[in-house]
């Protein structure tokens, strides 16, 4: 079962106009009860290669470890739900918890929570 906080490789495919495409690792971002429930579809954040320092405040860094090979940037700006179908191999590894509290502050920023 994916668990919240675990990096997936997903088929992000087809991607439309600015979206973030490809197949790609993407971040679990949906509670594990939601996910536990059944539901087909599971809320996750993009992660690019590309890194832009001036989005620093709104992506965050991921160093490579585990089976995640690059060092990537937690694309918090373009959060999305996917059909399960979607999902490939993982998980790629998972995020800290001090990870998981950046990507958290970063998503309420995004949705103007804070």
């Amino acid at each position: 079962m994916m668990r919240r906080g675990e990096i997936w490789a997903a088929n992000l495919n087809p991607g439309r106009g600015r979206e973030i495409a490809k197949i790609r690792p993407v971040l679990v971002i949906q509670d594990n009860a939601l996910t536990a429930s059944g539901t087909p579809m599971v809320v996750i954040l993009p992660l690019t290669t590309q890194i832009y320092p001036s989005f620093k405040l709104w992506r965050i860094m991921i160093e490579p470890r585990d089976r995640l090979l690059k060092p990537c940037q937690v694309v918090v700006d373009q959060p999305r739900a996917l059909d399960r179908d979607r999902f490939g191999e993982g998980p790629l590894t998972s995020l800290t918890k001090d990870e998981m509290a950046s990507v958290e502050h970063s998503l309420k920023g995004v949705l103007g929570l804070l």
